[in-house]
């Protein structure tokens, strides 16, 4: 297996306002563009040519990633002038593959945090002899997802949308967004109009009799497209619960870059990270959370499970819990926020605006 394509041009809605200057694959998660973790694993698998399907701020993935070399791998970045969704995306990047018709590319989505064993795919793949294989997780709840049944052999026996009724919820099985195709079948996608693979090419190869095989790997999985799970799968990464090779330095309670400074006794936990230049004051407690580069936490704040953002500021004895500061956001002291609680790019929170009594 040495060629593959990474879809990185979904806007990152929900994670805005991190996104607004930042793609999401480019979102440090346990100290780095998250993306680096995903072409780290890549590299590990085996996988040598690697073309970037990119669109929303596309100029930033070449400037830090080059050429790849820094990371063992050939990289090409291909820009859709229009969004094309998943399946437009995959053709619009296939004349810089250098596969033959019947070699398998491999096709993951930028936003998928995953211990998938990717040369078991692969293995899966060649031998089932399958047009498209698909990497399928098992959910709890399977209501918010697509549901995959396979058959006694993990063939595919088809595609339904997300479930409404308990009826409807015929497998826990969900396509968990990483698939190796024949180059042959990316051919075939229609070019030069948006298609989604998951509602589109996916079915319609169904329907034409093709084969589609699905592999079933339960380690671990998370969908990094709310802040919530962006620093659940940060957290995890630093303590060793996701696998990465690309984590600078090492498992544990909290992970601080070189060129951070915490005072020595702030207290840090949870898989917290400090990022470049960050400063973390005397007596804050974060637990859990990202402080991303040039942020400030001043002391005795209180932060748990919140994003940060580039060179924001949180005051004094402030206490966050599941928010998310944007870039240059200034948080004054004294200030409370609570669950879902988003502060944009350079806004300014006074001192006290915000507090809860103690009875709410």
């Amino acid at each position: 297996m040495t060629e593959a394509i990474l879809l990185v041009g979904g806007k990152g809605t929900r994670l805005r306002p991190l996104t607004v200057n930042t793609p999401k694959p480019m979102v440090p998660a346990a100290g780095v563009p998250f993306l680096t973790h995903q072409l780290a694993r890549a590299r590990a698998a085996g996988v040598e040519h690697i073309v970037l399907a990119t669109s929303y701020l596309a100029e930033v993935f070449e400037p830090y990633f080059g050429d790849g070399s820094s990371l063992g791998l050939s990289l090409e970045y291909v820009t859709e002038k229009e969004p094309l969704g998943t399946g437009g995306a995959i053709r619009n990047v296939a004349e810089r593959l250098r596969s033959g018709p019947d070699d398998p590319v491999l096709i993951f989505n930028g936003d998928i945090l995953t211990g998938l064993d990717i040369g078991a795919l692969v293995t899966t793949h060649r031998e089932s002899g399958a047009d498209v294989s698909l990497h399928l997780t098992r959910v709890a709840d399977p209501r918010a997802f697509g549901l995959v049944p396979t058959d006694g052999s993990g063939r595919v026996t088809a595609f339904l949308e997300k479930p409404q009724t308990p009826e409807e919820i015929v497998t826990d099985q969900i396509n968990a967004g990483a698939y190796v195709f024949r180059r042959s079948v990316i051919d075939s996608i229609p070019a030069g109009r948006p298609v989604s693979v998951e509602r589109e090419t996916f079915p319609g190869l169904l329907s034409l009799g093709a084969h589609l095989q699905g592999m079933v790997d339960s380690t671990y999985w998370l969908d990094l497209g709310t802040p919530q799970a962006f620093v659940r799968g940060s957290a995890d990464l630093v303590m060793g619960r996701a696998p990465s090779p690309a984590v600078p330095g090492r498992r544990g309670d909290r992970l601080v870059l070189a060129s951070a400074s915490v005072a020595p006794d702030a207290k840090l936990s949870g898989g917290t990270v400090v990022c470049e230049g960050a400063t973390v004051g005397s007596g804050a407690r974060i637990d859990g959370s990202v402080v991303l580069a040039g942020a400030v936490v001043e002391e005795g704040a209180v932060i748990s499970s919140s994003l940060i953002g580039e060179r924001a500021r949180i005051g004094a004895r402030t206490a966050l819990t599941g928010a998310v500061i944007g870039d240059g956001a200034v948080v004054g002291a004294d200030n409370e926020l609570r669950d879902g609680v988003r502060v944009w790019c350079d806004a300014v929170l006074p001192a006290g605006a915000v507090r809860f009594s103690s009875d709410q």
